[in-house]
C-alpha cells in the first residue's frame, strides 16, 4: 500500500514523487514528517468536535487503561474531549518506545481504522478521560459528509501510518540473511502492503541472542517475531498476514453485489468507483494492492502527474480512496475457481470457504512470464527477480546487474536500478527499443552512463556457486566476443502471461492465450461491452482479450464496468419485481 518513499507522492497530492525517488536513490532513512507535524497531529477546534459528535459516541477511560492495544483489532478513531494518552510501541521482544502524548482537541487512529484493522501501537490513558469513539464504518461515513475536515482528518491518518513505517512501529521483527529469498519475499510482500516491520541481520548481536532463545535452527529461517509475540519459523506470506491479523473476516452468508478478483489498477478502479455509488465491494488479492504497475519504480506518462509517480504510489492512493468509500480489501487471499451455474456467482477460496457476488469483475491481470532457462526456479529471489521494488534495489547497490525485456516495465526497471546498480546490462532479442518501449524512456536510458544495451541477444544459460547466481551466460557472444556477464542479480522483464486458470471452471470463454473475451471479441457487441460469455461475469485490464496495456486504460475500463453492472443488477431487480432496488439502480 504506502511506503516511506511514496510519503509525499501519497500523502499530498500537491507534492511531487522527486523527492520519493530521491529517497530511494539515497537509501538513507528519509522522512519530511518533522516539518508535517501540524498535518499529522492537527488539533481540532470545538466547534469541529461538535460536527463529529454525531458519528460516535462518548466513553470514559480510567487512567491506566488501554484504548487500544497493539495486534489487536482496532476500535476506531478517538476524539480526546478531556485527559491525556500515551502512544507507545511495544514489539513483540517486549521493547517499548514512546511515540507520544496526546490532550483534548487530538485524535487517535491512523489509516488501518478505516477498515478496522489491528492497532499497530498501544494507547494508556494517563489520567481519567472522556472521549468520542468513532468506529471504522462511521469514520468512513465522516470522511465523506464532512469534505473538509475529511481531508483533513485523511492527510493525518495517511501521514502517521507512513510514520509507524518508518519506526517499524507495530510490524513484526524479521531475522534472516538479507540474500535469502525467502527474507527478500517477506520484505517485498510487507513493503507492498504497507505495514511496518524491521529486519536484523542473522549475524548481528541481537539477532543471535534471539536466535538462541528461541531455538531456532538454520531450516527455521527467517525467523519471524510478531507483535504478540509469538514466533513464525520460515513462514509463507499467508501465515504472516495471519498472524498480523491482516486477513480480513469472511462471512460465507454475505451477498456482495460485485466481487473483483484482482488488485491492480483496473481492479482498484472498479472498487472507487462501485463502492462511491453505493454498491456493496469486495476486492480479492493474493499478494498486494497495485498488481504488476505497483511495482514499477516509476510511472511518468501517467495523467496529471507530470514528474512521475511511483506504481506502489498509485496503488496506495487508491487503496485508500477505495476503503473509503467502504470497499472490502481481502488481502492476501488467493481465489482458486469461480462457479457460476447458479445466482449469484460464488468465488472458492484456496484458504477455504466462499465469496457470493451478484457481478463478477475478473481483473486478474497477468503472471510473469518465465523463459525456458534450466534451473531457472531455484534462483528465484536468490538472484533472479521480475520486479525492481526498493528491496531488490538495495541487495543489488553498487554491483553489476543484468536486465532482460525491451517493454515499459523493463525500461523503468533499468532507470530506476541505474541509480543503485554499478553496471546495468540489457539484453534485448530486437535491434532497438523503439517498436516496444515510450520515447521518453528509451530517451533515459540513452542518457545513463552505466547502462549498456546489447541489442539481439539472450540469455543462454546460468551459472552458479555456493553463494547462489553467479553469471549469466548468453545464447551467442556479443560483438567484443564476450560469452557471459558475471552477475548475481537478474531482472526479467520477459512479458506476462494472463492470469485466468482459476476460470476453467466456470466457461468463460477465453482466446488461444487464455486472455477472457468480452464483447465485440465474444459476440460481436460493442467494443465498449466489457461482459464475458457468462451473464454477470465482466473483464477488464490485462487479463481481457484485446486489452491496451497501459494504466490509463485499466483505469478507464474499471471505471466504465460499473456503469454496465448498474444496468445489469438494475434488470435483474425488474426482471424479480424488485421495484424499489430497480429506481435505485436507476432502472
Amino acid at each position: 500500500m504506502l511506503s516511506t518513499q511514496e510519503i509525499d507522492a501519497v500523502a499530498d497530492p500537491d507534492v511531487t514523487a522527486v523527492d520519493a525517488t530521491r529517497a530511494v536513490v539515497a537509501d538513507a532513512p528519509f522522512s519530511s514528517l518533522s516539518t508535517r507535524m501540524h498535518q499529522m497531529f492537527p488539533a481540532l477546534t470545538c466547534a469541529e468536535i461538535d460536527r463529529l459528535r454525531r458519528f460516535g459516541e462518548v466513553g470514559h477511560w480510567e487512567a491506566g487503561e488501554l484504548l487500544f492495544e497493539t495486534g489487536h483489532t482496532g476500535p476506531g478513531m478517538f476524539v480526546l474531549l478531556s485527559g491525556r494518552v500515551k502512544v507507545y510501541q511495544r514489539d513483540g521482544i517486549g521493547r517499548e518506545v514512546l511515540i507520544g502524548e496526546h490532550g483534548a482537541g487530538h485524535f487517535l487512529a491512523e489509516v488501518g481504522q478505516l477498515s478496522g484493522r489491528p492497532a499497530l501501537v498501544n494507547g494508556m490513558a494517563l489520567a481519567p478521560l472522556d472521549a468520542l469513539l468513532i468506529p471504522p464504518d462511521r469514520l468512513r461515513a465522516l470522511i465523506v459528509a464532512e469534505a473538509e475536515l475529511g481531508e483533513r482528518i485523511m492527510r493525518a491518518l495517511i501521514l502517521r501510518r507512513v510514520s509507524l513505517i518508518e519506526k517499524g512501529a507495530g510490524g513484526p521483527i524479521l531475522i534472516g540473511n538479507s540474500s535469502d529469498s525467502r527474507l527478500v519475499m517477506l520484505q517485498g510482500f510487507l513493503s507492498r502492503n504497507g505495514h511496518p516491520h524491521s529486519v536484523i541481520d542473522e549475524r548481528d548481536e541481537d539477532a543471535l541472542r534471539l536466535i538462541e532463545q528461541f531455538g531456532a535452527q538454520r531450516e527455521d529461517m527467517p525467523l519471524v517475531i510478531c507483535p504478540d509475540g509469538s514466533v513464525l519459523r520460515h513462514p509463507s506470506m499467508p501465515e504472516l498476514a495471519t498472524c498480523l491479523g491482516l486477513l480480513p473476516d469472511l462471512d460465507d452468508s454475505v451477498v456482495y453485489d460485485v466481487a473483483v478478483v484482482g488488485a491492480g489498477p483496473a481492479g482498484l478502479a472498479t472498487a472507487v468507483y462501485a463502492a462511491s455509488e453505493g454498491l456493496s465491494v469486495i476486492v480479492l488479492d493474493s499478494r498486494a494492492p497495485g498488481g504488476q504497475a505497483g511495482a514499477s519504480s516509476r510511472i511518468e506518462n501517467y495523467l496529471g502527474f507530470p514528474t512521475g509517480i511511483s506504481g506502489q504510489a498509485l496503488a496506495g492512493r487508491a487503496f485508500v480512496q477505495a476503503q473509503k468509500f467502504g470497499a472490502h480489501m481481502a488481502i492476501p487471499v488467493h481465489v482458486k475457481a469461480l462457479h457460476c451455474a447458479e445466482s449469484p456467482h460464488r468465488l472458492e477460496l484456496k484458504c477455504g470457504g466462499h465469496i457470493s457476488a451478484r457481478a463478477i469483475v475478473i481483473a486478474s491481470g497477468a503472471v510473469y512470464r518465465r523463459p525456458a532457462l534450466a534451473g531457472l526456479d531455484k534462483f528465484d529471489g536468490r538472484g533472479v527477480y521480475y520486479w525492481a521494488s526498493p528491496v531488490e534495489a538495495k541487495l543489488c547497490k553498487r554491483q553489476q546487474i543484468v536486465v532482460v525485456g525491451g517493454g515499459n516495465s523493463a525500461g523503468q526497471a533499468i532507470v530506476y536500478l541505474a541509480s543503485h546498480a554499478a553496471k546495468v546490462h540489457v539484453l534485448i532479442r530486437r535491434t532497438g527499443f523503439e517498436a516496444t518501449m515510450s520515447r521518453y524512456l528509451i530517451d533515459r536510458i540513452r542518457s545513463l552512463p552505466n547502462v549498456f544495451v546489447h541489442p539481439q541477444s539472450e540469455v543462454g544459460r546460468l551459472e552458479a556457486d555456493d553463494s547462489g547466481l553467479s553469471a549469466v551466460g548468453l545464447k551467442k557472444p556479443l560483438p567484443d566476443g564476450t560469452d557471459h556477464i558475471d552477475t548475481r542479480h537478474l531482472f526479467l522483464f520477459t512479458g506476462a502471461d494472463p492470469n485466468t486458470d482459476w476460470l476453467r471452471t466456470c466457461g468463460v470463454g477465453l482466446d488461444a492465450n487464455g486472455f477472457v473475451l468480452t464483447g465485440s471479441a465474444s459476440d460481436g457487441a460493442s467494443a465498449c461491452d466489457l461482459a464475458t460469455t457468462v451473464e454477470g461475469v465482466y473483464a477488464i485490464g490485462d487479463a481481457r482479450a484485446g486489452s491496451t496495456k497501459r494504466v490509463a486504460a485499466a483505469v478507464g475500463e474499471g471505471a466504465a464496468v460499473v456503469a454496465q453492472i448498474h444496468q445489469m443488477l438494475a434488470a435483474t431487480a425488474v426482471a424479480e419485481g424488485d421495484v424499489a432496488a430497480a429506481v435505485a439502480l436507476g432502472a
